[in-house]
């Protein structure tokens, strides 16, 4: 129910086709468009605002453990910024960011997504091949939907979680989200 109803609201969004069949052009093995990409615009959405609130960046995840290179992945930017530079582009090959964090290595994008910082991030639509939208919440949906701004339970640094959130300034931004203390955040 929440999946059809996050297809629902990205799929009113004017630009989601063009950039999904941007990125599907790649031919990146298991890729979706994740983070502020999905969660900023439904909480737009869910906070009646007029205007999407303008994306840092757009973040293009794959899984393809036959090529670690970070080469490969600013080759895949530069791609994306030729064809759309509207966008600030960025590409991670999800087989190799264990190494950056420190982890055993993941085994899929959704393994990858699932030890981000905040449950409300893990989210991310690709197309199938038939062309629909499919979703990828390896923490479902239920706190985006709720704008409950969680912390991961597969990520340990709370400072961390706690500092990113006020950076970003998410709760200026989008009044209606609660922020889960720490005693909250694992239930």
């Amino acid at each position: 129910m929440l999946e059809q109803r996050l297809i629902d609201i990205l799929a009113a969004r004017d630009c989601l086709r063009r950039d999904l069949e941007l990125v599907q052009s790649l031919g990146l093995p298991h890729w979706c468009i994740a983070a502020g990409y999905v969660r900023n615009y439904v909480w737009d959405v869910l906070h009646y605002h007029e205007r999407s609130t303008p994306l840092n960046d757009v973040d293009v995840l794959y899984y393809d453990p036959s090529d670690l290179s970070e080469e490969t992945e600013k080759r895949y930017e530069a791609i994306l910024k030729q064809k759309l530079p509207a966008y600030q582009w960025s590409v991670k090959n999800q087989a190799r960011m264990h190494m950056r964090n420190n982890d055993a290595p993941y085994v899929s994008v959704e393994d990858a997504m699932k030890r981000w910082p905040e449950t409300v991030t893990a989210v991310g639509v690709t197309l199938d091949a038939r062309g629909e939208l499919q979703i990828m919440a390896p923490h479902g949906l239920k706190d985006l939907f709720e704008m409950k701004v969680r912390q991961s339970p597969y990520y340990p640094d709370r400072s961390y979680f706690e500092g990113r959130v006020r950076e970003k300034n998410w709760l200026t931004i989008w009044p209606k989200l609660e922020l889960i203390e720490e005693d909250e955040a694992h239930n």
